[in-house]
């Protein structure tokens, strides 16, 4: 087991002074049998009221409308947790899953077939094709070395990029950039799943890494695939490397670009739009 602090600043300065919209924070980590939350502390100005509520894929969600006009929203979360996923690769997969391609069985497959749906679907064709290309479709092998290909893939063959713009890039124009966020690269890796009948999952949440020690660090994604008797079993093709006490979970969904941690609006006079700041830290406690 080990112990994890994570600080989440987010600040918006506005050019005058505006009435805030209700927001969505998506800041909690997901609590498990491998994560327990120790303590946590949320400091919003101005002032407000919140509500905490799980939504459809059971993710920790506030909902937070502000009592008063302002010109800077500030957003500080710090949360500390007990990460116990130390062994990322003891794997006990069903037998039949054991080697791809596999149907998942009809008990599981009602509650996984939205989950196989591809979101880009004029995209399908590019996916198809580059899957051909790094020789992962239409072979049979084992599925965690499917998996782990797939994710090397990406990781080895793309140019790391931070992005500024919210959303995410489809798999085409990653394919076709060459390179991506990790957002987008989890994007990419779900498309793919998907185009290979794989039920696959978008994750938000944080890394603990030398970058994210020192602070001025943002929040992480990867993606999730359903393995049947490993069950959602995490890749993070921008490192490279199946998921473990690295890796924090706050939210997962079916669209990558559903669960941002802060969502809202804002109404006021003039065209600026606000400046952003923000700051994610992630300490290794004794």
């Amino acid at each position: 087991m080990q112990r994890l602090r994570i600080q989440h600043l987010t600040e918006y300065r506005f050019v005058n002074t505006v009435t805030l919209k209700r927001h969505q924070l998506l800041l909690r980590p997901r609590e498990g049998h491998d994560l327990r939350i120790e303590s946590s502390r949320l400091d919003i100005s101005p002032a407000f009221a919140i509500k905490w509520y799980r939504d459809v894929f059971d993710n920790s969600l506030a909902v937070v409308d502000f009592l008063q006009p302002t010109n800077l929203l500030r957003i500080a979360s710090e949360v500390v947790i007990q990460h116990y996923e130390d062994s990322p690769l003891n794997f006990s997969m069903q037998d039949y899953a054991v080697n791809y391609p596999f149907d998942y069985q009809a008990s599981e497959l009602i509650d996984l077939a939205a989950f196989q749906q591809p979101l880009f679907l004029d995209d399908q064709g590019a996916v198809r094709a580059w899957l051909q290309e790094i020789g992962l479709s239409g072979h049979s092998m084992e599925a965690i070395c499917l998996q782990t290909k797939l994710n090397r893939a990406i990781h080895d063959r793309f140019r790391y990029q931070m992005r500024e713009e919210a959303g995410v890039q489809s798999p085409a124009q990653t394919l076709q950039f060459g390179s991506g966020s990790c957002r987008d690269y989890a994007t990419l890796f779900i498309e793919a799943c998907r185009n290979m009948g794989l039920a696959s999952r978008f994750v938000s949440g944080y890394l603990h890494a030398p970058a994210t020690e020192a602070g001025n660090a943002s929040t992480h994604a990867w993606a999730e695939v359903y393995l049947p008797g490993q069950g959602w079993q995490g890749f993070d093709p921008t490192v490279g490397e199946m998921t473990g006490n690295r890796h924090i979970a706050v939210a997962v969904a079916r669209d990558p670009e559903a669960i941002p941690p802060v969502a809202g609006s804002f109404i006021g006079p003039g065209l600026g739009l606000p400046n952003m700041f923000v700051d994610v830290k992630v300490n290794l406690l004794l």
